[in-house]
């Protein structure tokens, strides 16, 4: 099916139809609102890089917190068992004594 248009017609509004084009994205990207919405991308991209930074620091000192926790419990574990053999010693010790 051929269109009835003469060719130079489309031609004619293809190229207007590119400059509109053109001319939207011209203003979209110019606009005053896109470059508050610019610079607030700038600012929570940095908000975003200092968030990350502290969220390791406090990832490192949860993980040395944990090592700590786990190296005590390990402490107290070998106090409390050389605490009960003194113990036992020490009934020993007395039931000799008593005799």
């Amino acid at each position: 099916m051929r269109s009835h248009r003469p060719w130079y017609f489309q031609g004619t509004l293809a190229v207007i139809n590119l400059l509109l084009g053109f001319a939207l994205a011209y203003w979209a990207l110019h606009d005053d609102n896109s470059r508050y919405v610019r610079e607030r991308l700038r600012q929570v991209t940095s908000e975003n890089i200092e968030f990350q930074k502290k969220l390791i620091a406090s990832q490192r000192e949860l993980q040395v917190e944990l090592a700590t926790s786990n190296n005590l419990a390990k402490t107290l574990t070998a106090q409390q068992d050389e605490n009960i053999k003194l113990k036992e010693e020490l009934v020993f010790y007395k039931k000799i004594t008593k005799r």
